[in-house]
């Protein structure tokens, strides 16, 4: 669950990216974060991940709240929270097993429990069979199967894909979206950030759009909402 109350972000530069957000998405729900360059989405990803704290205001994600956050407990609510980013991330001299084996190994599990998470992990992304092959060999639609595989490998309560179709073309695009969505009909929260509308439309999920650091419109038809703007 996250929940943003009132919350207001100054970086040191005196830029006010956000002026008073306020909105709440429950445990299971699929949105859409939606907005122009510099609205004020990228912000909101990195005070969702403890990278920034709130200048002002209330940030809550999974029962941490964020502007009060210790240090020491950063790292057990990004346990809670899997990102997917637009640029795949990956190590190119691991294999898509050891990619998201690795996932695994940060957090201190243990042999048995990745050899037999991992398989399953990729044969929900369609990737069992390619599990011995580097990322150089895989398309870019494969490539961030392996990203997302990685981000759920140790079952966050959460997902956030940050513009996760911004390098591929439309049929990888929808693909891509079709496994989130079926992700979040396993019970993972999905949160989405894209500017491409026309992917945006053939979803019929909630969009909160963005616009100079303020919530301009939140709903089932709120990338309509925010055109109108």
């Amino acid at each position: 669950m996250i929940e943003f109350k009132n919350v207001e972000k100054t970086y040191d530069t005196g830029t006010k990216a956000l002026k008073g957000v306020s909105m709440r998405i429950d445990d299971g729900e699929f949105v859409f974060l939606v907005g122009p360059s510099g609205s004020g989405k990228s912000t909101i990803i990195k005070l969702i991940s403890g990278e920034l704290h709130p200048t002002a205001g209330f940030v809550e994600v999974n029962g941490y709240h964020l502007e009060k956050i210790k240090k020491s407990a950063i790292p057990h609510m990004r346990r809670t929270v899997g990102v997917v980013f637009q640029d795949f991330r990956l190590i190119e001299n691991k294999t898509v097993y050891e990619n998201v084996a690795f996932a695994m190994r940060v957090i201190g599990a243990r042999n048995r429990e990745i050899r037999k998470r991992v398989p399953y992990v990729l044969e929900l992304v369609g990737l069992e069979s390619k599990a011995r092959r580097h990322p150089s060999e895989l398309s870019g639609g494969e490539q961030q199967r392996v990203a997302i595989a990685r981000a759920i490998v140790n079952n966050p309560s959460m997902i956030i894909a940050d513009e996760p179709t911004g390098n591929l073309d439309p049929a990888r695009s929808f693909e891509i979206m079709l496994l989130l969505e079926e992700i979040n009909n396993l019970g993972t929260t999905v949160l989405v950030v894209t500017h491409e509308k026309e992917l945006v439309e053939r979803f019929t999920k909630r969009v909160v759009a963005i616009d100079e650091g303020r919530v301009v419109s939140d709903g089932m038809d709120g990338y309509y909402q925010y055109e109108e703007q």
